[in-house]
């Protein structure tokens, strides 16, 4: 069984991709065209923003936004460890720093105590990281960002069509970022992100940064970077775009049949899901109390594939000592990452699958706690 079965999706809709591509190469236009004006207005719609503005990537949508909010060199930004390493990378390309807090242990989301803690007279700009398809607490986070007049990025490149407090992901912050790497629940053919935002501002910034800094040809008012989105991808995501509402609801059926199903395995323990949040299930993850690779493998010997999201936290990563990153403290993240496991979820995810990755699951555990009890 695949961790993703990303050849399901292309199947259902490969007539309608096909076609979009088709299109696309007729007109020649093929990049910072009417694919990409379209689904930058039909994205900022879905997310109830005013602006979205299409990049070459989630990570380049994370380093564009900070640029454009404002962070400098020698500013300070602070996020997570437990994410991927493009969230502390894009804030390294900015020049600032990152700073590394730890998370909260019943969600594995940023821990709001303490943020207040690691702001500084240098401290700039606050990326919350929507990990998993599950939502920071917003609301009380940009209330804490504006007494402390700080920017804050949405790292949302996990969450298209979470929602949290009545507002769905990337329309909190003064920025949001997304991607559309090919295994997120909406995702592209290669590679393409999206900066979405209500400042204007932001959005004028983001759309030179991506272009050489150019807002007309050949008229270039700061030196940016080459993160032009191409019209096939954004051909492809529009199509997709319109199922992503029914693929969430999928992925959100097989979350519930999962949470149902484990609550009754004692080794296993779920993640703890915010009343007023709506999940989007990007990946299902759980905490195992011991033998978390033993399991896996087992897992693996029976045919189920699975993932661990991350296994090394950034503050533990070679570039981080390569960087000049100092010591951290950062507990709760290092004990999550050695006993997350990531299970197969994606929206055709069947029944009868994930009942068998549950039977299998608890053999696991079963079997590996086995030796421990002797």
């Amino acid at each position: 069984m695949p961790f993703v079965d990303l050849k399901a999706q292309y199947q259902a809709l490969r007539a309608d991709l096909l076609q979009a591509v088709a299109n696309a190469l007729d007109s020649m236009q093929l990049f910072l065209g009417p694919n990409v004006r379209a689904l930058e207005e039909e994205f900022a719609a879905y997310c109830g923003t005013k602006y979205a503005v299409a990049v070459g990537s989630g990570t380049s949508a994370l380093h564009l936004a900070l640029r454009a909010v404002g962070v400098e060199p020698g500013d300070e930004v602070i996020t997570v460890a437990n994410t991927f390493v493009a969230t502390a990378g894009a804030i390294i390309q900015a020049g600032a720093r990152p700073v590394f807090i730890d998370i909260d242990p019943g969600t594995h989301l940023l821990d709001l105590d303490q943020v207040d803690q690691a702001i500084s007279q240098r401290t700039r700009a606050i990326i919350p990281v929507h990990l998993f398809g599950r939502m920071v607490d917003m609301k009380s986070l940009m209330a804490l960002a504006k007494a402390r007049n700080l920017s804050v990025i949405e790292d949302a490149c996990q969450a298209h069509g979470a929602r949290r407090g009545g507002k769905l992901a990337g329309a909190w912050g003064q920025a949001g970022c997304f991607s559309f790497y090919l295994s997120k629940n909406l995702g592209a053919y290669g590679e393409m992100g999206m900066v979405t935002s209500d400042d204007a501002e932001v959005r004028d910034a983001v759309r030179r940064l991506r272009d050489h800094g150019s807002s007309s040809k050949y008229q270039h008012q700061v030196f940016g970077f080459n993160e032009r989105p191409d019209e096939i991808q954004a051909a492809m995501v529009r199509v997709k775009l319109r199922h992503l509402d029914e693929w969430n609801d999928a992925r959100e059926l097989a979350a519930g049949r999962y949470r149902e199903a484990l609550q009754s395995l004692p080794s296993v323990r779920l993640l703890d899901d915010a009343a007023d949040g709506q999940h989007v299930h990007h990946l299902f993850v759980v905490e195992l109390e011991s033998q978390r690779d033993a399991v896996r493998s087992y897992l693996s010997e029976k045919g189920i594939e699975t993932g661990i999201h991350y296994p090394v936290p950034i503050h533990l990563q070679p570039a981080w000592r390569t960087f000049g990153g100092s010591d951290v403290a950062l507990p709760r993240t290092e004990r999550a990452a050695s006993r997350i496991l990531s299970l197969p979820i994606y929206p055709e995810l069947s029944l009868g699958q994930l009942s068998l990755v549950v039977e299998a699951l608890d053999a696991a555990t079963r079997s590996t706690a086995a030796p421990a009890q002797r």
